[in-house]
């Protein structure tokens, strides 16, 4: 779905607008890090490895994300995409930002003072800062030409950052009324870093399974006097000269391998099944009605509803009995408000307590998609959230953030009424989640959204509040456990 707003689309934003299709090989299964002891990245990400000459050229719908930040007048959420190729690790950033400043003479002692973005990465993975730790700093800015003067590389010394040569390119894009350094209300920006691993000392890429320290720090300006507005950083902990408090980064997406047993039971977790009751809600923009005369309708459409945003969007909790739920995202960064996730808590105190976790799969089944005629296949992600949430008050603010991306699936497009008897079906392997739940007696929970560069890319799927009618079509977590 698109806005009717005066805007522009730099390079930035027009690069990822191709789609790749459902022959390409999705990312799989996660580290078991989300109950990390002391001393471990408490928040991962799993950067999946493409065999191509651009990332976010080639597979941006297919990158791994994560998100951090609220909305707001005056703080901005920032979507990460994140994954690496042989020659350099890509990160794109997608900022939601009501007011848009740049410098138009940077200076490197003042980047952060603007709209800006800092990288953090240690590749030793160590806790305290060294000459493995990197800081890499880029200002927003107009033009997407290469640009020395709005970039700062920084490298640890004696426990301190210096300045030092890291060779990186960064390319900015915005979208917006005017890119005036004015008080005109825009949408947002957005920064891809391009950073080559042999200007991190590497001679190639880092072998499957190195674990490197990140973090990441989106700086906001929104008038020209600079009034202090506080840093949104990720993950939340984040200290800039303290690598231990920064998250984790992977490089390539682990498999679990089961131990042997010798006979397997199937466990099938259903709300409404065998007394299982299981939460689930949707964030952003989800309704799939609308009502203009009455603007405090909860059942307003959030993605389309007249009036502002920056107040309200955040802060929108969804009614506690919708029947089906939108996961969506794309590259024009101007529709966000249609950008919509998905939280689903199971419980596993219904499973027999002493077995071996064999596999676990989660199973949802899609009901429709935004425009059939415009839409693409989408690669729906799953995610590990190590936080409870209240699926009656949960909203894109005060949403928990991914603990570490998992399994993902490919689902196509509708084109038909649905056929409530035989919906596709969108399967995602979510075993590492489950082990380390089931291992720890805590429950199962997830974030389920996408990457996606496509308009009208969004996937509508049924949710745990449907009728019972429909209670086949529910999320289904299956668990195969080694028989006693």
């Amino acid at each position: 779905m698109r806005f009717g707003l005066v805007s522009l689309i730099v390079l930035a934003f027009l690069l990822p607008l191709a789609i790749t299709t459902a022959n390409n090989p999705p990312f799989r299964q996660w580290l078991p890090a989300v109950f990390a002891p002391s001393g471990e990245p408490q928040y991962w990400i799993n950067a999946p490895y493409f065999p191509v000459a651009n990332v976010t050229n080639d597979r941006f719908d297919e990158m791994a994300i994560f998100w951090f930040g609220q909305v707001s007048y005056t703080s901005n959420y920032t979507d990460v995409r994140i994954g690496y190729n042989n020659e350099a690790l890509y990160l794109y950033l997608a900022v939601f930002d009501r007011q848009l400043w740049y410098d138009t003479t940077p200076a490197a002692a003042d980047l952060t003072a603007w709209d800006a973005a800092t990288v953090f990465i240690d590749t030793g993975g160590g806790s305290q800062l060294g000459a493995t730790s990197y800081r890499l700093v880029a200002q927003f800015r107009g033009p997407p030409e290469p640009d020395a003067r709005y970039q700062l590389s920084q490298r640890a010394s004696g426990g301190s950052w210096a300045a030092a040569t890291v060779a990186f390119s960064t390319i900015p894009g915005w979208r917006g009324d005017s890119l005036n350094n004015d008080n005109d209300e825009d949408r947002g920006w957005a920064m891809t870093f391009r950073i080559p691993f042999t200007s991190l000392g590497l001679a190639g890429r880092p072998a499957d399974g190195t674990q490197w320290r990140l973090g990441v720090i989106v700086h906001d300006r929104d008038n020209a006097a600079g009034t202090p507005i506080a840093d949104q950083v990720w993950p939340p902990n984040l200290n800039p000269n303290q690598p231990r408090t920064w998250g984790g980064l992977r490089f390539g997406l682990p498999v679990y391998t089961p131990p042997p047993v010798s006979a397997t039971q199937e466990y099938l977790l259903r709300h409404g099944l065998n007394g299982v009751t299981v939460a689930d809600a949707g964030v952003g923009g989800q309704s799939s009605t609308d009502d203009p005369d009455d603007p405090d309708d909860p059942e307003d459409n959030m993605c389309n509803a007249d009036g502002n945003f920056w107040d309200r969007w955040g802060n929108w909790s969804q009614p506690a009995d919708k029947a089906d739920v939108n996961i969506q995202n794309q590259a024009d960064i101007s529709d966000w408000p249609c950008f919509a996730k998905y939280y689903l808590t199971f419980p596993l105190n219904s499973l027999p307590a002493g077995r071996t976790v064999v596999s676990a799969k989660l199973i949802l089944s899609q009901m429709g998609n935004a425009q059939p005629q415009d839409a693409k296949p989408s690669l729906i992600q799953a995610m590990v959230v190590g936080e409870d949430w209240n699926p009656n008050a949960l909203t894109w603010n005060n949403a928990p953030l991914a603990r570490e991306n998992g399994g993902s699936c490919w689902i196509g497009v509708m084109f038909d009424q649905p056929d409530w008897n035989n919906l596709p079906k969108c399967e995602i392997d979510v075993t590492r989640g489950v082990v380390q739940a089931y291992a720890n007696g805590q429950p199962l929970r997830l974030a389920i959204y996408s990457a996606d560069s496509a308009y009208h890319s969004g996937k509508f799927f049924v949710t745990s509040r449907t009728g019972d009618w429909n209670e086949q079509n529910r999320p289904t977590l299956v668990v195969v456990l080694s028989r006693p």
